[in-house]
């Protein structure tokens, strides 16, 4: 945001009667400022989890214990759910210790083989009913599994929707496994921007559930194709949530940001505009400075500053207030240099936070 300029000098500088033609005219001035700048294309776009699944039962039975809460912070692999499976149990024990025997039958009929006790048949049998116990065992170990119902990736569960004792069926709903860092921004761009929308493009977005934050993102992949009756097409940018703050199905607005480059800045209050012409006063002179008209040719604005493409070098000053009353080569009393506007790489003002 720009410094206002004190009431007692703004009525010094536009309440006083106008002065001889020879006197200095007062004036405030500011310097010509090279910053990062960037052409900046508007979205609407739409927050979702990086990876989001609906908890649900592969089988038929009732739910025994429940390890979780509303809201859980979970990781890949912790047990959300348990169904009763004492059965199951019994049966996985029950294959562990076949295969054990199986694994020792195995290993001394080798020993007798090798020795040339026993026949190269002999041991192929055993070894197939070794594969036979595994096979046993992995297929009790996958049903036990099925009653144990546990997180896909770390994530957050949601609201819980069942109790204990409860009787689930193959599809029915327990809870909800969100994971929200990164969290995904996809939203639309006309189609007039399809060569400069690319992977890697820096974004800033905002939302009104949380004012006065900016988030920034990048942009992580582009659709491949248009839509025929909008002509616009669908990018998605990937934004850091670390602390969660964000949460799927929040409406953004977007800010792309393209061309990024170092330009001259001056304020907009400085142009004089001359039909399709621009011109600035710009100081010259030290002991006695006087005030040059002089043209310039603008390109982007952003927040009362505006972009000079050629007729100024950095460092210039150039008057900012007092211009009305001014003309080419009158000399000027400078009253006050303002500072630079305080801008982040030239993406917001300082009043924003962004992360």
């Amino acid at each position: 945001m720009r410094p206002l300029i004190p009431l007692a000098l703004a009525f010094m500088l536009f309440a006083l009667p106008a002065q001889a033609e020879d006197e200095p005219q007062n004036v405030i001035v500011t310097s010509v400022k090279s910053d990062g700048f960037v052409d900046r294309v508007e979205a609407l776009g739409t927050t979702f989890a990086n990876e989001s699944v609906t908890v649900t039962a592969n089988v038929s039975d009732k739910i025994v214990e429940i390890h979780f809460e509303d809201g859980q912070e979970v990781e890949k692999g912790y047990l959300l759910v348990a169904l009763q499976r004492t059965e199951q149990r019994a049966a996985l024990a029950a294959a562990e210790a076949v295969l054990s025997e199986r694994k020792t039958a195995y290993q001394r009929a080798r020993e007798l083989e090798s020795r040339q006790y026993t026949t190269t048949a002999q041991l192929e049998e055993r070894l197939a009913a070794l594969r036979e116990a595994e096979a046993n065992r992995d297929a009790a170990a996958a049903r036990l599994s099925d009653r144990e119902i546990r997180a896909p990736f770390d994530g957050i569960v949601g609201l819980r929707n069942i109790s204990v004792g409860t009787l689930v069926t193959p599809g029915s709903v327990i809870t909800t496994l969100d994971d929200l860092d990164p969290i995904k921004l996809d939203f639309t761009v006309p189609a007039a921007y399809l060569a400069t929308i690319r992977p890697g493009l820096d974004i800033v977005a905002a939302t009104t559930a949380l004012p006065d934050t900016q988030f920034r993102g990048e942009i992580r992949s582009v659709s491949s194709k248009v839509d025929p009756v909008t002509r616009s097409f669908t990018a998605r940018a990937l934004i850091d949530n670390p602390d969660h703050a964000l949460k799927p199905g929040l409406l953004m607005t977007v800010q792309l940001l393209r061309n990024p480059r170092q330009a001259l800045i001056i304020p907009e209050e400085a142009l004089i505009p001359v039909g399709t012409q621009n011109f600035v006063f710009v100081i010259d002179g030290g002991e006695s400075p006087v005030a040059l008209r002089r043209e310039v040719h603008t390109g982007a604005r952003r927040f009362g500053e505006v972009e000079i493409l050629n007729g100024l070098s950095e460092g210039e000053r150039v008057v900012t207030h007092g211009t009305m009353q001014l003309r080419d080569g009158q000399p000027v009393h400078i009253m006050e240099e303002q500072g630079a506007i305080k801008t982040l790489g030239g993406l917001t003002d300082e009043t924003t936070t962004v992360r």
